[in-house]
């Protein structure tokens, strides 16, 4: 089937609620509404309001509601409906959802899985064009995936929901309406496994979610001047799959890593400084980051300053060619 994004999540959903009867789905005006992206869109109609029902708002209470549902058996799917809109429900996401399976030696799961809607590119307002993958990616006991695909968006969505622990769910908001084929047969790759989705022979390109259709138009672009740019789609940021990632730069001897987020203590920077130590006698210039800057999201008309853009990343990619 050829999909948006949205369209792909909203099947996904759809098959996984069909599938397991424990899986809810809840959140604010996610019911007859469909979300605010229309995301949830008819599922209220087929699986009735008490498999998906609106929320107060109140971002801390939906996901305190999502732990005690998970300790009952049920596996919540929580829609939060903007990125800068998590923070409130960060106390219960951190110190208590990540925790509970090891505070109770594996005997207590937390299948919970808190879709966000991120990133730029949209032209909103504060509060709705964040990057808090970080935040997320530093504590223990969290899983952190983010489709760039359709097709990904449409089975890592039904992967998540049947996973004991509990996960975050990035969706690259500025890619809801970009359509691609999906093959509603054959899931693909593992749900943490990165993918080489351009394969190349000078440099390495790395980066996640919305991202990563900017990373090929790069590539297409260097391939006009004669360089071959390989494109590695994280997919997953907890845990990384840092077997593709470093072979990827060992045959390549350069990479670049690109991501929305500022730069200061980043998944970027992680990436960055393993890939130092990994592949140190392999690479043949600095491993360089393009990122948002280390500021607050900008207002939207000063978006496409702050974000990186394919200018941005081709001029980190002559720079490291220069060594």
């Amino acid at each position: 089937m050829n999909l948006t994004m949205a369209k792909a999540l909203n099947e996904g959903m759809r098959r996984a609620m069909a599938e397991d009867k424990s899986v809810l789905v809840m959140g604010e005006e996610v019911g007859q509404l469909g979300g605010v992206f229309r995301i949830t869109e008819g599922l209220m109609s087929e699986f009735g309001p008490a498999r998906v029902f609106d929320t107060p708002l109140a971002e801390s209470g939906i996901v305190g509601t999502a732990i005690g549902l998970a300790m009952r058996g049920y596996r919540p799917i929580c829609e939060i409906q903007f990125d800068g809109f998590v923070y409130p429900a960060f106390d219960q996401i951190t110190t208590q959802l990540a925790k509970l399976t090891y505070r109770h030696e594996g005997s207590i799961q937390m299948p919970v899985v808190i879709r966000i809607p991120y990133g730029g590119h949209i032209g909103a307002v504060e509060h709705h064009q964040e990057s808090p993958e970080a935040y997320f990616a530093h504590t223990a006991g969290l899983r952190i995936v983010s489709p760039a695909t359709p097709h990904d968006a449409y089975w890592m969505i039904q992967e998540v929901a049947q996973q004991p622990d509990p996960v975050i769910f990035l969706e690259p908001k500025s890619r809801y309406w970009q359509k691609g084929e999906v093959n509603t047969d054959d899931p693909g790759p593992a749900l943490h496994q990165a993918v080489v989705v351009k394969p190349g022979s000078d440099l390495t390109l790395i980066g996640h979610g919305a991202i990563v259709s900017m990373l090929l138009q790069v590539a297409e672009v260097a391939e006009q001047e004669g360089t071959s740019i390989e494109v590695v789609d994280l997919r997953s940021l907890a845990p990384i799959d840092w077997d593709v990632v470093v072979n990827s730069v060992q045959s390549t001897g350069r990479a670049v890593v690109v991501q929305e987020a500022p730069g200061n203590v980043s998944v970027g920077s992680e990436i960055t400084a393993t890939l130092a130590e990994r592949c140190f006698y392999s690479l043949e210039a600095p491993v360089i980051r393009v990122s948002g800057f280390d500021i607050p999201f900008p207002p939207a008309q000063f978006e496409a300053a702050h974000l990186p853009s394919v200018d941005r990343i081709l001029d980190a990619v002559d720079r490291a060619l220069a060594y």
